[in-house]
């Protein structure tokens, strides 16, 4: 079971990592990202564990929410001339059976919460 949580912990804190890197991280997710990493191996942990899970499936961000967003005025201010490339690659990410966006930051949240139930066991 120890080796579980190590393991668990160690992908958990890489994509925690990868989240903090992220160019498209939002504040809050950085915040939350860099205070689960601070309680880890404290008796803040769980409290910090269920924080960050909580934040991150807030921040997650829909394949559909993605493409009503490149497609409208604030993602022309947001992706400039990209944004019809990022409204059609979202498209087809949709086709193809994505369920949320592809960018850096929400590839890791996802990856990060693919492990909630055993972060929170």
């Amino acid at each position: 079971r120890l080796e579980m949580d190590k393991q668990i912990l160690d992908f958990v804190t890489e994509k925690t990592n990868a989240l903090i890197a992220a160019p498209s991280c939002c504040k809050e997710a950085k915040e939350a990202a860099q205070n689960w990493l601070a309680a880890v191996g404290t008796d803040k942990e769980k409290e910090e564990t269920e924080k960050y899970l909580a934040e991150l499936e807030e921040d997650l961000v829909s394949i559909d929410a993605l493409i009503g967003l490149a497609e409208s005025e604030m993602g022309q201010k947001i992706f400039g001339d990209n944004a019809k490339n990022v409204a059609e690659e979202g498209r087809k990410a949709k086709a193809a059976g994505a369920k949320n966006c592809f960018c850096d930051a929400c590839k890791a949240v996802e990856a990060i919460l693919s492990k909630k139930e055993e972060m929170l066991a």
